[in-house]
């Protein structure tokens, strides 16, 4: 499929996940000043977006519709990525992470979702920023507790597994040393 990511393209297409508030965007931003190329975050970014219109795709008002909205997103990002010249491109959640939301809130995968997961595709290595109660910080976006950001956590990365990616925990360490230790554990062209 064109700019699914399949082929070498999805080896380029490096992917962060875990909960909230476990590191993931601040690592990111790191990589990005050190010259890598990037995605945002969906769901920060549509939370913003609809709170300031009065929109109802907020996972506290319809999580269905920002489960789509988040679906949207991810997809035009990987288009995006998949249209920007060679090198590793890094994503701040995918796909997948949709799978995870939905799962998360105990609701239906629907058929569509999962044939996104299928059909666009990254490096076969997720890296997974695990809990991480001593940064863990609400803000507007973040209304989840601790303990919520925990359950996201197993729910994206349980997700990743289900669609054959191999996860890599992050360490507790600081964002140099992650970024590090990520450079290190993928073989990027």
């Amino acid at each position: 499929m064109e700019g699914s990511g399949t082929g070498r393209d999805s080896d380029r297409f490096v992917v962060l996940t875990g909960g909230p508030g476990s590191g993931k965007s601040t690592l990111i931003d790191r990589l990005e000043e050190a010259g890598f190329s990037r995605t945002e975050e969906a769901g920060r970014a549509i939370i913003q977006d609809q709170s300031a219109i009065g929109g109802p795709a907020l996972p506290w008002a319809d999580k269905d519709l920002f489960a789509e909205l988040m679906l949207s997103w991810e997809l035009r990002s990987h288009r995006a990525a998949a249209a920007q010249g060679p090198g590793p491109v890094f994503f701040d959640r995918g796909v997948v992470d949709v799978v995870g939301y939905l799962r998360l809130e105990g609701r239906p995968v629907p058929e569509h979702v999962h044939r996104a997961a299928l059909s666009h595709r990254y490096h076969r290595r997720v890296f997974a920023a695990p809990p991480w109660p001593e940064i863990f910080r609400n803000d507007a976006e973040r209304r989840q507790s601790a303990e919520e950001a925990r359950r996201t956590y197993e729910a994206v990365t349980g997700a990743y597994v289900d669609y054959g990616y191999e996860l890599v925990t992050l360490p507790k360490a600081p964002v140099e040393v992650r970024a590090r230790f990520l450079l290190d554990n993928i073989p990027l062209s």
